[in-house]
């Protein structure tokens, strides 16, 4: 099979689910690196939709962990005594689950058990990237794979990451790592990246999404009830 890897969805839900339209699930394993939740509208939706297409394409289907659902998982378990996740997008992403009725607690296991890397013998995919820097799976070390920011080490196999926005809303490839950063920024108004490779690392094609303006505008916001089964609705089986 060969990969779709996505980027930082942040709550962008709509513009998610186009995205989502580009995925071949009997041919293309999907892999999404992290941060699905919080500054864009619609984190709940898109928790939900994540949570759900998990249950269906078990062993075909990713979901990685990022540095916000790691903040999401310390706010709810009582361990964020800075509110770091409430002061970045925690507090709007809790308005919004109470608005749409669900409870952010029934997803913390799942959140919580997020894998942080996935990778064969060609690829490796992660949130930040490894910077080679102390343990890069300790998930409090600032330059490991959720929280890096710091420039990336060759580790023999192409590495595919995010975390850090590309302000010019292009995925961009650094040959010295020999990496791809897939972060477009979609919940500042550019896009949501996708990218396509075979299962040996060979690049096939990116797909970028410009954000659906109901994903990012204040006059935009979620309300209950929407896309009752969103699986269903939106996904090719």
């Amino acid at each position: 099979m060969s990969l779709f890897i996505i980027g930082d969805v942040h709550g962008c839900f709509h513009t998610y689910l186009k995205l989502l339209d580009h995925w071949e699930p009997k041919t293309e394993t999907l892999i999404q690196l992290g941060d699905l939740i919080d500054r864009g509208n619609f984190s709940p939706l898109t928790v939900r939709l994540a949570f759900e297409t998990k249950k269906v394409f078990k062993y075909s289907v990713h979901f990685l962990k990022g540095n916000h659902e790691q903040m999401m998982v310390n706010h709810l378990k009582g361990a964020d005594k800075s509110n770091l996740w409430i002061n970045n997008g925690g507090k709007e992403a809790l308005a919004q689950f109470k608005a749409q009725n669900l409870d952010p607690n029934f997803y913390l296991p799942w959140m919580e058990s997020m894998p942080v890397f996935w990778e064969n013998q060609h690829v490796v995919v992660s949130h930040a990237g490894f910077s080679g820097i102390g343990s890069p799976l300790d998930l409090d070390n600032p330059d490991g794979v959720l929280w890096n920011r710091k420039p990336l080490i060759n580790l023999g196999k192409l590495q595919v990451i995010g975390h850090t926005p590309l302000l010019d809303g292009k995925p961009e490839y650094q040959s010295q790592s020999n990496s791809w950063n897939i972060d477009t920024g979609a919940y500042k108004g550019n896009c949501l990246t996708g990218i396509k490779l075979k299962k040996d690392g060979t690049f096939l094609e990116s797909i970028s999404i410009p954000t659906d303006p109901k994903d990012i505008s204040d006059a935009n916001q979620p309300y209950a009830g929407f896309l009752k089964n969103p699986l269903k609705e939106n996904l090719r089986m």
